[in-house]
């Protein structure tokens, strides 16, 4: 199969590639048509890299975010800003440019030229631990949402995806978002205060068996963390025949990655508006009355983008392809990394008219071997064309997780993938 956008523009090259990595690429179109690109750097020699950092884990890991910018259509780009928080995303509302991420409180600048300069950084919470991605951005009725983890149950060991709270942000457009009280923020509860792994049999969920507080080691270097979820989607359903449809528009539902050990499952919750305002969770449920933690969604075991567009009617989902998560360990490639679920390699897309059932449009890029990672993509539509950034390796790179490359993509006349 010929990939949809193998052919790319580097945005950023890493000078230091194995000591210094490319994460969380977010991308936005501004009313000038400008294209925005967000990345983080991370790695030990970012302490060596000038510019403001964040840090993290007691102030033994640092990361860099960054601001690149595009006016030739994503053919060429340059550096504009560096800001010190990570997992950010940018945003257009109310004619402004925002950035939104965390270094421990979440964090926003704001720029009032497309980019060209940007205010300093502010923080939107006190005191707090948050996690998330470069995830969508929902608009409606005058208002904007948006959704991270709260770090939640800080005493498991190891990759905590267990202890996260997905909890939804909500302000008024037209407001000033770098103000803290313009901001609302969803009730949730922790992964690991729903379900436990003891709860669930007949699905294969978790894929491996873990301790409740801390990682199994299943092999040199394969760990498999307590099963969880993490960087929330936020989806609203249009159609009135949908299930899952509110007729009185107060209902937002969050796709969110698994963390199973397994493949093609994401999580669901939904987050209801209240008439006092406030912003509750729940799950939902199935006509059975059973209720809907998992749902299938292809690469929903890595972070995936969803993306609704008015034109088609459809969701567009970008995600990781699986191709051998059924490898024994004993036989996995050196190259894949951590577990078998973990192909980074190949970013796919499929459109839905419900979320749940997925019809694949194709493979968006492919690197050639598990190294040449084509991951953590966002997404943005300009006119008949969607905009891809991800995480990029190529033979400099140290491996599929800790990638040197941030890339960029066009998928071209996409809504004629529609069949």
């Amino acid at each position: 199969m010929r990939a949809l956008a193998d052919d790319f523009e580097i945005v950023y090259r890493s000078e230091r590639p194995q000591d210094v990595y490319c994460y969380t690429p977010g991308i936005a179109v501004t009313v000038g048509r400008r294209v925005i690109a967000t990345f983080d750097l991370g790695g030990d020699g970012i302490r060596e890299l000038l510019g403001p950092k964040g840090s993290r884990d007691r102030g033994t890991r640092f990361g860099m975010g960054m601001v690149h910018v595009s006016d030739d259509r994503g053919r060429s780009w340059a550096e504009r800003c560096r800001f010190p928080f990570w997992h950010a995303r940018p945003f257009v509302a109310g004619g402004r440019l925002y950035i939104l991420g965390h270094a421990g409180d979440v964090m926003i600048i704001a720029s009032d030229d497309e980019g060209e300069t940007w205010s300093a950084p502010v923080a939107l919470t006190s005191n707090m631990k948050w996690h998330g991605s470069s995830c969508n951005v929902h608009y409606t009725n005058g208002y904007l949402y948006l959704a991270l983890d709260e770090r939640r149950d800080l005493a498991i060991e190891g990759w905590n995806t267990a202890g996260l709270a997905p909890r939804v942000f909500r302000a008024r457009i037209d407001h000033d978002l770098l103000d803290p009280m313009s901001w609302t923020i969803s009730e949730s509860l922790a992964f690991n205060e729903i379900v436990s792994s003891s709860d669930i049999d007949l699905f294969g969920i978790p894929f491996y068996s873990t301790p409740a507080r801390g990682p199994a080691q299943l092999g040199a270097g394969r760990l498999c963390a307590p099963m969880g979820w993490l960087e929330p989607n936020i989806v609203r359903f249009h159609d009135p025949a949908h299930l899952w449809h509110d007729p009185a528009g107060r209902t937002l539902h969050l796709f969110l990655r698994t963390n199973t050990g397994g493949t093609g499952y994401a999580a669901v919750a939904k987050v209801i508006e209240q008439a006092d305002g406030r912003l509750t969770t729940a799950l939902e449920t199935m006509p059975s009355g059973k209720r809907a933690l998992f749902v299938p969604l292809p690469g929903g075991h890595l972070k995936f983008f969803l993306l609704y567009d008015d034109k088609t009617r459809l969701y567009w989902l970008l995600s990781s392809q699986a191709t051998d998560s059924m490898v024994r360990l004993t036989h996995m490639s050196e190259a894949r990394y951590n577990l078998p679920n973990n192909e980074r390699h190949r970013l796919q897309l499929h459109f839905s008219r419900n979320c749940l059932d997925w019809c694949f449009a194709g493979l968006v890029a492919a690197g050639q071997i598990e190294r040449h990672a084509r991951n953590y993509a966002s997404m943005a539509v300009d006119g008949n064309d969607l905009l891809v950034v991800c995480r990029s390796g190529d033979d400099e790179g140290r491996d599929p997780q800790y990638t040197n490359l941030i890339t960029f993509h066009r998928v071209k006349e996409f809504r004629n993938l529609v069949y």
